[in-house]
């Protein structure tokens, strides 16, 4: 039997799980031996983009060796894609020195995950939009803690003591509080009171997780404010110079550090490789993660747009849901194989968690039409499971 290539774009949430679950998939009908997998990603790890706040408030690797996921059966390459020729299955990509490749597939997963959206330049503040953007976050808010403890003028002392995090979705909640309680521990180690460390959440709607129901919003701020951060709804920071916010109501604020977590956006390598795209700038596929008219060609996770054919609801960009679309993937890439109909999309189960800071959490799911809400311990340890879950480490 003829080897068969099947190639995954992307070492992210979606594409590590396209990849066992498709090995799985075709290595059972095939057999071991038959079926070369190929994972691109321009970096030699895998990143937990969604633990970025950790490495803004404290010494955390957030880094997995795509060798340690895939320690065999599977060929790791580290270069940049820069076009799909459907016509012809093959995909041409650059190495590190800038030199042209191609490589002919059989079966090609686009799981290239999404970027960070960014403020305008002269918006000022550090967007946590990687790591070297983390490492920058708590280089500053330290700087600033060590000149608070020399500062002798009471208003000043208290502006370097002021974080301000701007977006207040999944990720500018957890990092808010885990910035809240790193910066008030090391304030206390330098002599200064953590009870004048100062972490403003800047919301511009009218409550927090607008997802869910309105009490898991309340009971997500009254935990943040257990924790030390202050909720501001209906407030948008504009931009943030010399020290000072300007907010959409046109009021100012000091802080000593403005971070800014505005959500996600395609990543930019789209619009580049040939594939059909959505207005929003995302991978159209059907309800089984096919690119219609590209034999061969799939798409999941945060760079596909993907809507439940029955509800009409497109999916979220979280990585709860790539994991679901990937497990499903694998069974379509074998019906599709087998000619025979394949499985649709179907939303994922109404759940969301949080991190609170170290040890506490929050966690929502919808059950036989219940609410059901854990938070302390249980819920930092339900959040923890996910993570590691979602980076192949359970």
């Amino acid at each position: 039997m003829r080897e068969m290539t099947c190639v995954v774009i992307g070492g992210g949430y979606a594409g590590i799980h396209a990849v066992k679950a498709i090995q799985k998939s075709l290595r059972e009908k095939s057999g071991k031996g038959t079926v070369r997998i190929v994972l691109i990603d321009k970096n030699p790890y895998h990143l937990r983009k969604v633990l970025l706040f950790k490495p803004a408030a404290g010494d955390h690797d957030i880094k997995i060796p795509l060798i340690q996921l895939f320690p065999e059966e599977v060929e790791i390459i580290q270069v940049a894609v820069t076009a799909v020729e459907t016509g012809v299955k093959r995909l041409l990509y650059q190495d590190a020195d800038g030199n042209e490749h191609a490589m002919n597939y059989d079966i090609l997963v686009l799981a290239a995950g999404s970027v960070v959206r960014q403020p305008d330049s002269e918006q000022g503040g550090i967007a946590l939009t990687g790591l070297e953007a983390a490492m920058k976050i708590r280089a500053a808010w330290r700087m600033n803690l060590t000149k608070a403890a020399g500062e002798t003028n009471d208003e000043e002392r208290r502006r370097l003591m002021t974080v301000a995090v701007a977006g207040a979705g999944i990720s500018g909640i957890e990092t808010s509080a885990e910035l809240a309680y790193s910066v008030q521990a090391d304030a206390k180690a330098l002599g200064l009171d953590p009870d004048d460390v100062t972490v403003r959440l800047f919301n511009a709607h009218d409550r927090l997780f607008g997802q869910g129901p309105a009490k898991v919003g309340h009971k997500l701020e009254q935990l943040l404010a257990a924790s030390g951060v202050t909720v501001l709804h209906r407030s948008k920071v504009m931009k943030e110079k010399d020290g000072k916010l300007t907010l959409s109501d046109g009021k100012t604020a000091p802080a000593g550090l403005c971070v800014w977590t505005l959500g996600l956006a395609p990543s930019p390598m789209l619009s580049r490789i040939g594939l059909p795209l959505t207005p929003d700038g995302y991978v159209a596929v059907d309800a089984s993660y096919r690119v219609q008219g590209f034999p061969g060609v799939y798409s999941i996770g945060d760079c596909a747009q993907i809507v439940d054919p029955a509800s009409g609801q497109a999916d979220g960009k979280t990585c709860k849901e790539a994991t679901a679309q990937a497990a499903r993937l694998g069974k379509i890439v074998l019906a599709d194989m087998e000619g025979r109909p394949a499985p649709s999309h179907k939303s994922f189960m109404d759940f969301f968690c949080f991190g609170l800071g170290p040890e506490q959490g929050i966690v929502w799911t919808r059950q036989w039409g219940l609410d059901l809400i854990f938070t302390g311990r249980l819920g930092w340890q339900i959040r923890k499971y996910t993570w590691d879950i979602a980076s192949l480490l359970k």
